[in-house]
């Protein structure tokens, strides 16, 4: 669930619709929140699908680290990829804004943590080098990660936090521990679906 100030908006014809927030949304704010309405798809259900029907579906999925494909329910599925994101993922199944987002301002996500299939071609953006997103970026790009979500998390007590009671139950005592500074925080790699270790059918 998306944060409820923002809204859908449209933003140009090569990038479609995209996600603003209404409202300032402090940094360390839940910006998403995975909720029991998002649907967590096998891949053998993706694969039995009509192509047509699959490749709609495969623009808006993300994949868990089990390899389940996420599709969210609300707005969430038009969040655009930047990578200077404005959000920054977590282990604990949501997304913190990663620095303060002003109203008006887009929230977007660096699709590298999103376990993507294929790679996928970005347009160029001022302060970064990387024009592809890789489907094994978060090998290579999570300790600048953890280190924007560890900063945000600082402020996680400091600011309100409506999808706070959505937090699944086995995250809520990890979570406040690592909000106060009593623990460390878990690594983004813990989101990583590790193809090598999918298991296949012997013939």
């Amino acid at each position: 669930m998306m944060h409820p100030d923002t809204e859908l908006r449209f933003v140009n014809k090569a990038l479609g619709y995209g996600v603003f927030a209404t409202k300032l949304i402090p940094k360390g704010t839940i910006t998403w929140i995975l909720d029991e309405l998002d649907q967590k798809l096998e891949e053998s259900y993706i694969l039995s699908l009509n192509p047509t029907i699959q490749e709609k579906l495969l623009k808006y999925c993300y994949r868990d680290n089990q390899g389940r494909y996420v599709l969210c329910w609300d707005i969430a599925r038009f969040v655009n990829h930047s990578f200077n994101a404005s959000c920054i993922s977590t282990a604990y199944e949501f997304e913190l804004a990663a620095r303060d987002i002003y109203p008006g301002e887009e929230l977007t996500d660096d699709y590298g943590y999103l376990n993507l299939d294929e790679p996928f071609y970005c347009f160029p953006e001022e302060g970064s080098d990387r024009t592809v997103v890789m489907p094994d970026d978060i090998l290579h790009f999570y300790p600048q990660w953890d280190s924007k979500a560890v900063e945000a998390m600082k402020f996680f007590h400091q600011v309100a936090q409506p999808l706070k009671s959505l937090l699944e139950p086995r995250f809520i005592d990890k979570v406040n521990a690592v909000a106060a500074g009593r623990e460390p925080m878990d690594s983004i790699l813990n989101c990583y679906y590790d193809r090598s270790q999918k298991i296949t059918a012997v013939t």
